[in-house]
């Protein structure tokens, strides 16, 4: 089953297959004496008559009064809107999505192919913006094949009439659901790290492509990854921006994102200025926003007012909670009577399948979402992390866990030490030894022992 990637703000529909009915005109299918009539009935019995619209049945030979002929309706074949691209017809569906200038419809080729077309309306569109259009398809067409982004299968741009700037169609890649679905769904059941581990990948290596083709995403959320036959893909390069200069950093003139992703740089204005900078960076901010919520069930601020998490964001001395533990929570039903105005009932917490959060990707977790850009992880660092391959961490030998003057002591060396404690106690000359001559006997004992075993 395949369905499309939702916009930014839309969601997927999963596509439900047309149950088929038997046509109200079509014939029985014929019977045999060896399928339901009786070994023993003659076989002139049971007989079906069909002329054109009307049915006469004769039972025990004996001729039934017809009954007059009524009108039968007609099957109504519904017709589906086409839509054209590029002179190649496509079916009308249904629309999925929707943003403030596009929208986006689940079609059909005239292969039987399901596609997503994007509508994009160009009549409020300036030159930069459709610039902008024209560089994610470039960018798309560039990255055809790669396993990580969204095929573009086909782009058109039409003209209006009556003075309008008409539309922009991409047919896109069909996808079955999106990550936001997906991490909602997963939220009831106890963290799995297997699970995170999977989508956590591939969202890395996806977004490693565009950086490597100097593209900031600056937008990242869930709903930019869909599920593609089970393998995860970015989309919706609607506010991508090449990178200038082969620097790391871009100028933006408004400000963008989703505040819930968006990182303390693209928050931030500088002194004096009303530009943005927003570089690659940035986007392993919003990755890491979106792997807490993967592990936790929500990101990081989601428990702020849109006002508080700006300043939140931003603001070094906030301090983001790691919890120890990972707690599934089921949305509470609704109220009776609740027209949706009004506070919401917060999700339950099932407590009793809450799970224990491996130090090692809470340290991942804390590596991008440091308040600095350039102290936060590369995404090449990130993807060598060991628990990506769903390796427990390995435990520190008793050895590396020693301090430079300390050792182990076993029943056997312990032995040792207290024989060679008694015979310094019966010497006459050790009544006078200083605690500073002790300590330093106690280290050299340490010291010998040591280098015995490590032998």
């Amino acid at each position: 089953m395949q369905a499309v990637p939702s916009t930014a703000s839309g969601s997927i529909a999963p596509l439900v297959p047309a149950k088929h009915r038997r046509s109200g005109t079509a014939p029985e299918q014929q019977t045999t004496s060896g399928m339901l009539t009786p070994a023993s009935a003659p076989a002139a019995s049971l007989v079906r008559t069909w002329s054109g619209d009307r049915e006469g049945v004769e039972w025990d030979g004996q001729p039934k009064e017809r009954e007059p002929v009524r009108e039968r309706a007609k099957p109504q074949i519904v017709q589906q809107p086409q839509q054209q691209v590029n002179r190649k017809g496509y079916a009308r569906l249904d629309m999925i999505g929707k943003g403030g200038s596009s929208r986006v419809f689940r079609v059909l080729s005239q292969t039987n192919e399901l596609f997503a077309i994007k509508r994009v309306s160009l009549d409020k569109t300036d030159a930069e913006t459709m610039n902008g259009y024209m560089n994610e398809i470039a960018l798309l067409k560039r990255l055809d094949g790669n396993s990580r982004i969204i095929r573009l299968i086909d782009s058109e741009v039409k003209p209006g009439s009556g003075g309008s700037k008409g539309h922009l169609f991409l047919v896109m890649e069909c996808g079955e659901i999106d990550l936001a679905r997906l991490i909602s769904e997963q939220m009831k059941e106890p963290l799995n790290m297997v699970w995170v581990a999977y989508y956590w990948q591939q969202m890395l290596q996806a977004v490693h492509v565009i950086h490597e083709e100097k593209i900031v995403h600056s937008d990242l959320k869930p709903a930019n990854f869909v599920l593609v036959r089970g393998q995860l893909k970015l989309i919706d390069f609607g506010i991508a921006n090449a990178i200038a200069n082969d620097t790391t950093n871009i100028q933006r003139d408004h400000q963008v994102g989703t505040v819930n992703y968006m990182s303390p740089e693209a928050i931030e204005l500088p002194d004096g200025m009303r530009r943005l900078k927003v570089g690659r960076a940035s986007d392993v901010w919003s990755l890491g926003c979106i792997l807490y919520q993967m592990v936790y069930g929500h990101p990081p601020f989601q428990h702020l007012s849109v006002y508080q998490k700006m300043k939140a964001i931003p603001d070094s001395d906030y301090e983001i909670s790691f919890p120890e533990y990972a707690t599934p929570t089921v949305p509470a039903p609704p109220r009776q009577g609740s027209s949706g105005h009004g506070p919401t009932t917060p999700p339950k917490k099932l407590d009793h399948l809450k799970s224990r959060v491996r130090g090692d990707v809470i340290t991942s977790i804390q590596s991008c979402l440091r308040r600095n850009a350039k102290e936060r992880a590369l995404i090449p660092e990130l993807l060598q992390q060991s628990w990506l391959a769903t390796q427990e961490p390995e435990a520190p030998s008793a050895k590396n866990l020693l301090g430079e003057k300390e050792t182990i002591i076993n029943p056997y060396y312990m032995v040792q030490l207290l024989k060679y404690g008694i015979k310094l106690g019966l010497d006459p000359s050790s009544a006078n030894m200083s605690e500073e001559m002790v300590q330093k006997q106690a280290e050299h004992l340490v010291a010998e022992l040591k280098s015995i075993q490590n032998q």
